[in-house]
């Protein structure tokens, strides 16, 4: 009975001793695996929500910021392309004033040389009056074909009689009784004016008709 008793009292120590060392074994291991939780904690490797809230607000940031430089963009675009159509423009139009003045350079560049040529068609046109009817003709002839030339390059004479007077054309010399006709029409020519391509080179010089003032 004695012995019974014995051996069963080193079984229970055993079995005492085996839990401890269990129980030990276990508390390390939680010990353990509460450090590594707080170094993970200190170092801020939780998966808590601030670091999706910090990335979100990063990114709003950086679409407004983009938003902003696309607005500038557009702003400089817009900028630019006025400056270009006025460029162009200003171009356009020295381009038309210029070729105007090479236009103008070319058909009128001679009208001091016309303004010459014509007063020697008026001393022709004078001194085949005072000739003889032979003579007359072949200065005639001359004064015909001086004129055609002056025609061909856009030279003309003009015939006022009957137009009404214009002071861009007319240079009145005398004034005439209008005797029915209408006032201040061309009724006589005392010397020819001419223009160049529509351009009045020479005035004429004229006399128009004016209403006689009954004296009582």
């Amino acid at each position: 009975m004695a012995v019974c008793c014995l051996f069963l009292a080193r079984k229970s120590l055993n079995c005492a001793g085996r839990l401890q060392l269990f129980l030990s074994n276990d508390h390390r291991a939680l010990i353990g695996l509460y450090s590594t939780a707080a170094k993970h904690w200190g170092t801020g490797d939780n998966c808590n929500g601030d670091d999706t809230t910090d990335d979100s607000s990063h990114e709003m940031t950086n679409v407004k910021l983009l938003e902003m430089r696309a607005s500038k963009l557009e702003e400089q675009v817009r900028e630019l392309t006025e400056r270009y159509k006025r460029a162009m423009a200003d171009s356009d139009n020295v381009r038309k004033r210029t070729q105007k003045f090479v236009q103008d350079a070319k058909l009128f560049g001679i009208q001091s040389f016309c303004r010459e040529l014509v007063e020697v068609a008026d001393l022709l046109e004078k001194t085949t009056d005072n000739l003889q009817e032979e003579e007359g003709q072949r200065l005639a002839q001359v004064q015909d074909r001086l004129q055609g030339i002056f025609t061909k390059h856009g030279l003309n004479k003009m015939s006022p009689v009957g137009d009404k007077y214009d002071p861009y054309q007319h240079e009145i010399v005398c004034h005439t009784p209008a005797e029915g006709g209408e006032p201040s029409t061309v009724t006589v020519v005392k010397q020819d004016g001419y223009k160049l391509h529509g351009r009045t080179i020479r005035h004429a010089q004229v006399g128009i008709a004016v209403i006689r003032q009954e004296q009582d």
